[in-house]
């Protein structure tokens, strides 16, 4: 066997379809594509119109719903732990936690948790600290003599979102401005009265009495 003699299996793979090459390739002038009609233009692209029947994807029944309660687990098979005893990434003398197995690289994010499996075999004496454990697992762990505890992970929270401050209209600016200096005013307007209370209040001085108007001589009729 040579590099040039290497070959596919038959069938495994097929030529390309090549149209509009003349008519003697027998996909020529109208490529396949038949006389006239929506489907022979370009740039058309009919997915799910049935003619202005209603489409099935609209007939059938909506089913299921999305848990938005469901939590994101590491599912980690108890082979998987053993071979990395084996290479002593993973240290049997302490915890299987997802702390541990983040550093033995075993799985890469810590998600919601770890849930263990029972694919594989385990041969060593381990404890384990995880979220779940399946039925077999459980069992081929305490059979090496290992144990299970179950421990809630914390939960994630939300990522958010940053949003670019926005720039002050100068019609906000101005709004903005006499609120600052508010304080300001209402601490000078403080320090006057308080001078004021400490120097006696004067007393206003006596109004002077008006002089009574006198009354215009009446002349006398003769």
């Amino acid at each position: 066997m040579r590099l040039n003699e290497l070959r596919d299996n038959p069938g495994a793979t097929r030529a390309r379809k090549r149209i509009g090459r003349g008519p003697g390739s027998g996909k020529g002038k109208t490529a396949g594509r038949g006389h006239k009609g929506q489907k022979s233009r370009s740039g058309v692209a009919i997915k799910g119109f049935e003619g202005g029947q209603m489409p099935i994807h609209r007939r059938l029944a909506k089913r299921g719903f999305t848990n938005i309660f469901k939590k994101d687990l590491n599912e980690v098979n108890l082979g998987r732990i053993q071979s990395a005893i084996d290479k002593k990434t993973l240290d049997p003398k302490k915890a299987v936690t997802v702390e541990a197995l983040l550093a033995a690289g075993i799985i890469r994010r810590a998600r919601d948790g770890v849930r263990v499996l029972g694919q594989g075999e385990i041969k060593t004496k381990l404890t384990f600290e995880v979220t779940g454990v399946s039925t077999g697992a459980q069992k081929a762990i305490e059979k090496a003599g290992g144990s299970v505890t179950l421990v809630e992970m914390p939960k994630r929270s939300p990522k958010k979102k940053e949003t670019p401050a926005k720039a002050k209209s100068p019609e906000t600016k101005a709004k903005t401005q006499p609120q600052a200096e508010a304080p300001a005013k209402t601490e000078e307007a403080k320090e006057p009265a308080k001078k004021s209370a400490k120097t006696p209040a004067k007393r206003p001085a006596a109004a002077k009495k008006a002089a009574p108007a006198s009354k215009p001589a009446t002349k006398t009729k003769k």
